[in-house]
């Protein structure tokens, strides 16, 4: 091997470092906190079908609003927190988490802390509240629940093209190039 292979290959390790640092880890097999499958990955396709595991940390936030000479309100929201694309979406309920060994599974990334997660939570419930009632203190926020948990995605096969299937909802989107 010459030198410039040598460069040339500690450059090519270094950038596949950089792409599983961006687009996650393939895994032969990964135990995982997932939230439980609606459609079994033996059912989503009759071709090869492949797994994508998707970060989230869920929050069950209880939120006090202090209102003089009525009493206090408080009001629940649940603020699941995407922890790759760093964004908060509201859900109906914390989900039920259960341990899985996936295989052949491709584990993104996780982009946020369990603190910056929280944040993110808290600042969204503070938003949500400041939408709701008019304030003039700050809100108390606390939360109860919280789940770390992987949603899984099924990347299935189709002689019309790839689909992407949501494990938990059974939606299907076709795969963009």
């Amino acid at each position: 091997m010459t030198t410039d292979d040598g460069e040339r290959a500690a450059t090519d390790a270094q950038g596949n470092e950089n792409m599983a640092a961006l687009v996650g880890e393939r895994q032969e097999r990964a135990d995982l906190a997932v939230i439980p499958p609606a459609v079994p990955r033996s059912e989503a396709g009759d071709r090869r079908v492949g797994a994508v595991a998707y970060p989230y940390r869920v929050y069950e936030a209880e939120v006090t609003v202090e209102r003089p000479l009525v009493g206090d309100r408080t009001d629940r929201y649940v603020a699941s927190v995407d922890r790759t694309r760093r964004l908060v979406l509201r859900a109906d309920a914390v989900p039920e988490v259960e341990e899985q060994t996936v295989e052949d599974v491709l584990v993104l990334p996780t982009e946020l802390s369990d603190e910056q997660s929280r944040e993110k939570a808290r600042e969204s419930v503070f938003r949500w509240t400041t939408q709701r009632y008019s304030l003039s203190e700050p809100p108390g926020v606390e939360f109860p629940r919280v789940a770390s948990a992987y949603k899984l995605f099924w990347l299935v096969e189709r002689p019309d093209g790839d689909v992407i299937v949501d494990s938990v909802r059974g939606t299907e989107d076709p795969l963009r190039d």
